[in-house]
């Protein structure tokens, strides 16, 4: 399904020419993507961190599989909380500043945060979709605006251990988590709430442009906390970030989902 050259021209302002997944970013972004989704593929994933996903494989319950993530990541990464033997002939082992958690944290409290550029400029890397908003407009990579945007993003990715590999893993558990959740379904209906009404419109319906990670709400009334302009999205499971309850004290409030963003189909509900 070739788009329209309505939607063309905004897909050329949300999309980047490359990225490290097996969906191009013209389509990921793109409404027939939002009505027909597909599995979206890290590259190198399988090939660098088998030894998780042979854990979580043969593990039943979701509390549990919760459990093999954090201790992998801990240990893998040298997060604060992992067990390490210690060898007294070894200098000490370095622990890094900010970790995915913090990050998680960050977002939750402002994603417009240096932590929340960590999360945009991630999303760039890996799936081409481009950082449009950052505290303000970002026209393009030369604007002054984008500058800052990536001043954030280096101040909080400073003395850290593979920020970039852990949001790997954790977009990547979420998906394994939301295929056990939502065996049956391919799409979730999320809300967002702003206090301007969607802008554009391709074929006459409204269309709702999103950042490239933008939050969204399960619940309505919570979306209303953000605006009084409410739209219900069909959002597909694969554009599903990280969720208020895939990991303990993680994005706990709102009945938040952090979502890759894009054009959506866009209901009023107000």
């Amino acid at each position: 399904m070739l788009p329209l050259p309505e939607e063309r021209s905004l897909l050329a302002k949300l999309t980047l020419p490359l990225n490290r997944c097996n969906v191009p970013a013209p389509v990921l972004a793109s409404l027939a993507y939002q009505q027909y989704p597909v599995s979206l593929q890290l590259d190198g994933i399988e090939t660098f961190y088998p030894e998780l996903f042979e854990r979580l494989v043969v593990c039943p319950d979701a509390r549990q599989r919760v459990d093999i993530f954090n201790d992998y990541m801990a240990v893998r990464f040298r997060l604060p909380e992992a067990q390490l033997a210690p060898r007294p002939d070894a200098d000490p082992v370095p622990r890094p500043q900010s970790h995915y958690r913090k990050l998680l944290l960050g977002w939750l409290f402002d994603s417009d945060s240096d932590a929340g550029a960590v999360w945009r400029q991630w999303v760039e890397s890996r799936f081409g979709l481009r950082t449009v908003y950052h505290h303000q407009p970002i026209s393009d990579s030369e604007s002054a605006a984008y500058l800052r945007y990536m001043q954030a993003y280096a101040r909080a990715s400073y003395q850290t251990n593979d920020l970039v590999g852990q949001l790997d893993l954790l977009y990547c558990f979420c998906q394994y988590q939301l295929a056990h959740l939502y065996p049956l379904q391919q799409h979730l209906t999320l809300y967002r709430g702003s206090t301007e009404a969607p802008k554009y419109q391709v074929q006459q319906q409204p269309v709702l442009l999103l950042n490239n990670l933008s939050s969204c709400s399960s619940d309505v009334d919570e979306a209303y906390r953000f605006g009084p302009k409410v739209v219900e999205l069909q959002v597909p499971l694969t554009k599903i970030v990280c969720f208020d309850t895939l990991l303990p004290r993680g994005l706990n409030g709102e009945q938040e989902y952090m979502v890759l963003g894009g054009i959506y189909k866009a209901k009023q509900v107000w």
